[in-house]
């Protein structure tokens, strides 16, 4: 959904730092190698987590949904030297290819990537992570929340994605659409857990802010 007129949206990209050309090249060949590019998170969203990312400056990630590694590239530009992504997706087929782009973006040594249910590899990782990042299954974005809060050090961040969900959060839900329904009970849930302090963006398709207390 567009919650902007083109005109102004266009405005602010052309006002925001321009991707990398390893970027626009990922940007551009999900486009037309990939299903559903609307998953990535592109030029404007990607420079917003490239800069919370830098103004935290993480020692570690955690990404919860790879796709073809755009977020994991913008997100690992903020890493304290030496610091690290650990970044989680089901999806093996497209290992490949989003690996290839941590080689060209010269960030592969700081990722690691892992493929697999992030449910059953979460609660194995040995990391404290300053910085998490939600965009994967909607239904299951409450359990990654419940998964990580306990473990994080106080003042670490968890940053959603799509949580406006295309504007359905304000509209009425039909009664089998579970993943509005997973949406708006992330958004109620996290607004309402007196651990984190919470800000949602308007950004793109939605990023809830939150702040660990």
């Amino acid at each position: 959904m567009d919650f902007l007129p083109k005109e102004i949206d266009a405005y602010s990209v052309s006002h925001t730092t321009s991707e990398t050309e390893v970027l626009n090249d990922l940007n551009r060949q999900t486009n037309i190698q990939i299903l559903q590019p609307r998953m990535l998170s592109g030029h404007l969203q990607g420079r917003v987590l490239s800069m919370f990312s830098n103004m935290i400056q993480p020692t570690n990630i955690l990404e919860i949904g790879t796709y073809t590694g755009y977020s994991a590239i913008c997100l690992a530009e903020g890493l304290k030297k030496g610091g690290k992504v650990v970044t989680i997706d089901r999806n093996a087929e497209l290992e490949d290819f989003a690996s290839s782009y941590f080689e060209m973006a010269n960030v592969s040594k700081n990722i690691d990537f892992r493929i697999g249910n992030a449910i059953e590899i979460i609660p194995t990782l040995k990391e404290k992570f300053d910085l998490v990042f939600i965009d994967a299954d909607k239904r299951n974005y409450s359990n990654y929340f419940d998964l990580v809060i306990d473990n994080l050090p106080t003042g670490a961040y968890i940053i959603a994605d799509n949580v406006l969900w295309s504007g359905k959060v304000v509209q009425k839900v039909e009664e089998l659409d579970m993943e509005t329904k997973a949406i708006i009970e992330y958004n109620e849930k996290i607004h309402n857990d007196p651990r984190v302090e919470n800000i949602l963006f308007p950004i793109r398709d939605g990023l809830m802010i939150a702040r660990k207390l």
